[in-house]
This record gives C-alpha cells, structure tokens and sequence, in this order.
C-alpha cells in the first residue's frame, strides 16, 4: 500500500507537460491564498531550464512580477506553493536573469530540424522535470501527410544538437522499417 508521502514524492519526480505548468494560481503558504497567477515559462536556451514564471499580481493587475523556479515549495492541485507574497519579485530587480529575460525565448512553434537540415516539424509542448525544472522532452508536431503516417514525434533532451533563436536542431533521426517489411538475418 502507499503512503501520501510517497505517492507525492513519486509525482514530484514525474515529468509535467507545460499545460499543467502554465496559467496556475499560486498559493501562499502563509495566507493560505491565492496571491497570483503564473503565465509563461522563462526558459534558458542554453540548458532548456525554466528559471521562473512571468505572473499576474492577483492584487495589481497590471503589475508583471516573477517567480523563480527556486521559490516554489510545493506543487498541488491548487497550484503551485511558496511561502508568502515576498517570493514574488518585479522583473527589474532580477540582475542575474536579465540577460535571460532579454532573450524571451519560446519554444511551442519553435522549428525543428536535423543536422542535414531536413524540416521535421515545429515543438508544439515540452514535458518538464518537476523537481529540477529541466525540459526532458519535446513534442514535434509534424506535417499534415506526415502526421497521417508517423504521428506526432517526442524528442529527448540529448537528440538536441543546438539551440538558436530561430529553430532548434536534432540529431539525426534512424529511420524505421515499414511494417510487415522482413528482417534478413
């Protein structure tokens, strides 16, 4: 039989697809509140780490403030957690993640392609490793005709050659037999 503990150690290790990421409260833990909203990943390209959220103040709508990944103390069905509202910060006092700010990197609809320059599709989600806020993998979505006989592709973060503002480039991809074809020993 499990535990609680265990089951939410054994969730926090799992992988998350960016929706269950992206629009969700975030409580605080002193309040027991809803103190903001996180809406979009600041993502590092040069190790596909998300460093924190952009998020809308629940108090001033229009203030943008940031929550880094660090922050977070827990994540529920709520949302995520953190201490109180102090964990949020405005983007200007962030000095070590401006250059990362700066660069607004996003990956869905991001182009892929191999090292031999073939187009393969664009990203169209990322599965992300909770407990460190790596992205693991990235889904591709591919042509119409492509999609009709191979479906959509899931790329791992080691088939990633390079990353640059306009597209992202793999490795090159073994291709597959058809089904039915004979093996030759």
């Amino acid at each position: 039989m499990w535990s609680v503990s265990g089951l939410q150690r054994i969730l926090h290790s799992m992988l998350q697809l960016s929706e269950a990421l992206l629009n969700r409260p975030i409580m605080s833990l002193r309040t027991g509140q809803q103190i903001a909203t996180a809406n979009t990943p600041i993502i590092n390209p040069n190790n596909l780490k998300i460093e924190g959220f952009y998020c809308t103040d629940r108090f001033e709508k229009d203030a943008q403030v940031v929550l880094l990944y660090q922050d977070i103390r827990d994540f529920i069905a709520q949302g995520f957690v953190v201490d109180d509202f102090d964990a949020l910060t405005p983007p200007e006092e962030l000095v070590r993640l401006k250059d990362i700010m700066d660069i607004n990197f996003t990956l869905i609809g991001k182009p892929v392609v191999t090292t031999s320059k073939r187009h393969i599709g664009k990203v169209s989600d990322f599965a992300t490793e909770i407990e460190t806020m790596y992205i693991q993998k990235l889904y591709v979505s591919r042509s119409m005709f492509k999609s009709f006989t191979s479906g959509s592709l899931g790329i791992d973060r080691n088939q990633i050659n390079e990353i640059t503002d306009k597209k992202i480039i793999i490795n090159e991809i073994l291709k597959t037999a058809p089904v039915g074809a004979n093996a030759i020993a």
